[in-house]
């Protein structure tokens, strides 16, 4: 049985959150202007405005990463999950997901939105178990999006948020 965890970011975890993310990205899509600044300045893009970084461990090894970006007082995006491949399918993308949202919680959110797309049949299902509501879409962030959801803390599974770490 594989140990997960999930730690905090550290500037040492940078190139492994742009490696996770630029190549699942790059897989599926192609990268926008907004990914290039947020994964070659995750600092400034994403902790310094009050957002979170959070890293998965397998057995030790950094295998994922998800974020949350500050929308406003109130509201963080759920944004740049990836597990690298070696990684995939032993309930890391669960675990950073409930470990963000408990995140999201200490930081004072009311809710936690998130922008996917329709392709990504198993991770639209998690968020789904998580809780996450559709939302109609609008105009978004990033051209990929054909998805927007949303699920206010208040609405989160205690029990579950509560197991994590």
């Amino acid at each position: 049985m594989s140990s997960i965890k999930i730690i905090d970011y550290r500037p040492e975890h940078r190139a492994f959150f742009e490696k996770f993310n630029r190549h699942w990205i790059e897989k599926y899509f192609v990268m926008e202007p907004v990914d290039e600044y947020v994964l070659t300045n995750p600092e400034e893009a994403l902790l310094k405005p009050g957002g979170a970084i959070l890293m998965a461990t397998c057995d030790g090894e950094i295998a994922g990463t998800v974020a949350l970006r500050k929308v406003d007082d109130s509201s963080f995006e759920f944004t740049k999950m990836a597990v690298d491949d070696k990684f995939q399918r032993r309930g890391i993308a669960e675990a950073l997901s409930y470990a963000s949202l408990k995140k999201a919680k200490e930081l004072g959110a009311e809710k936690v939105i998130l922008y996917s797309n329709s392709q990504l049949t198993p991770a639209i299902r998690l968020y789904e178990k998580l809780g996450f509501k559709h939302l109609p879409v609008g105009i978004g962030e990033y051209k990929r999006s054909d998805i927007k959801m949303e699920i206010g803390i208040s609405d989160l599974k205690t029990i579950a948020i509560e197991q994590i770490n």
